[in-house]
């Protein structure tokens, strides 16, 4: 496991602080669950470009269409 020293404003860390207690985790986890989510989203967004790089346009935005027609009653009665 490697050791990492960053470096922020005081403001920051004291934000980071608070959240870390209302999570009930260490500012350790906290930052640790944080870089987790940031890679994630990072791997889905790679795999997403990888995948809609070999499709066909035409055809994906007639899937997105079909599901935005599907979703929209669901949103449209939760308000």
């Amino acid at each position: 496991m490697a050791t990492l020293t960053i470096r922020m404003p005081d403001e920051m860390h004291a934000r980071l602080r608070d959240l870390a207690r209302a999570h009930g985790v260490s500012i350790n986890k906290l930052i640790g669950e944080m870089a987790t989510a940031t890679l994630l989203a990072h791997d889905a967004k790679l795999r997403f470009q990888r995948v809609a790089a070999r499709g066909n346009p035409k055809r994906a935005l007639a899937i997105l269409d079909r599901l935005d027609a599907r979703l929209r009653p669901r949103v449209l009665k939760k308000r």
